[in-house]
């Protein structure tokens, strides 16, 4: 059945976001949505006030689009809104508009309060990820220093041992810098996230990085859309956690499977499945917990950080990370986000 104009107009009636439009030869509000009262108390005679607000830079747009710069049709910004109970954080999206009654432009005003909350939320994570790396390594940073100064006898083999850690900690620290700084981290989960996976690509670079380490891995993906929005980096940091910790625990010659698929409560999800032994029912709850480790990691190295921070950028997308122990054999981890193509 065709939309009429009174559909459309109820859809932007009762949007969430503020929809507006602006006569460009006179500068008039033509039309602001509901939801500018809902939003920021904005009566009829209060929004012709604050149009001023929407019209930044509208001179010189006019002149670059009559000049045939058609670039940058399309402006987006954030600025605060007077609100009912203080100021908004808002995205401002305006596009220049060619109609038979001259030039318009129309608009969305969206609040971004949530989107900022978690900005704040990931600056904090980074903080105390950043906190819990660089200390130990700032400790084996200080203490390899520390034997090549007070040992400038040493053979050649110890020095070279030496060396070797000391790189081992720049590169680590080099990674820090690349992948974990503040800015890196909080643009995960973010509203309108631009960057995007291809799934089964992810997943048969993950699988085919492990097989280095243990060959019996099996990869097996059904109804993925080509592309996910998420961060990239910070998902393959996650399955390469969670596939570390199956080649780990699970015996040489066991299989361990990754299966990548659509979810059955909708969204995708991404399974790892080893043969290894079960997990203790009375460290299942305690699994995600930061410095957490079982008592099959005694004697393994690790620092209980690696499902911890699993956890938190899985969460950061809106999903979650679960680990069930097999009737069989073995135990699965599951990450369920969700997301469409």
């Amino acid at each position: 059945m065709a939309m009429t104009p009174h559909d459309y107009r109820l859809m932007l009636d009762y949007s969430s976001d503020i929809h507006w439009m602006v006569d460009c030869a006179t500068a008039k509000l033509l039309y602001v949505s509901p939801a500018a009262g809902r939003l920021l108390g904005w009566t009829p005679e209060t929004a012709e006030a604050v149009a001023a607000t929407l019209l930044v830079d509208l001179p010189a747009r006019l002149e670059r689009f009559k000049n045939g710069d058609d670039t940058r049709r399309t402006v987006r910004r954030e600025t605060e809104l007077d609100g009912r109970e203080g100021p908004v954080p808002v995205e401002i999206e305006s596009t220049l508009v060619a109609t038979p009654d001259g030039m318009r432009l129309v608009g969305i005003v969206r609040d971004i309060t949530a989107r900022r909350e978690v900005a704040a939320q990931q600056k904090k994570f980074t903080s105390m990820l950043s906190h819990e790396f660089r200390t130990p390594l700032a400790t084996i940073d200080g203490a390899i220093q520390r034997l090549a100064m007070t040992q400038p006898d040493a053979d050649e083999p110890t020095k070279k041992r030496y060396r070797k850690i000391q790189g081992a900690v720049d590169r680590l620290l080099g990674m820090m810098d690349e992948y974990l700084s503040p800015d890196r981290m909080a643009s995960i989960g973010r509203e309108r996230q631009e960057n995007t996976i291809d799934p089964a690509a992810l997943v048969a670079a993950v699988a085919e990085q492990g097989r280095q380490r243990h060959p019996a891995i099996t990869v097996q993906c059904t109804e993925l859309p080509q592309r996910l929005r998420c961060d990239p980096v910070g998902i393959r940091m996650c399955l390469e956690v969670l596939l570390d910790n199956a080649i780990q625990y699970s015996p040489i010659i066991g299989t361990i499977e990754i299966v990548a698929t659509k979810a059955s409560e909708g969204g995708v999800e991404f399974v790892v499945a080893d043969t290894g032994p079960a997990i203790p029912a009375d460290e299942l709850e305690r699994l995600f917990d930061k410095g957490f480790r079982g008592s099959a990691a005694q004697g393994k190295p690790g620092s209980g950080l690696g499902l911890y921070m699993a956890k938190s950028i899985v969460e950061v997308h809106g999903g979650n990370l679960s680990v069930q122990n097999l009737l069989e054999s073995g135990k699965k981890f599951r990450i369920w986000l969700p997301i469409r193509g």
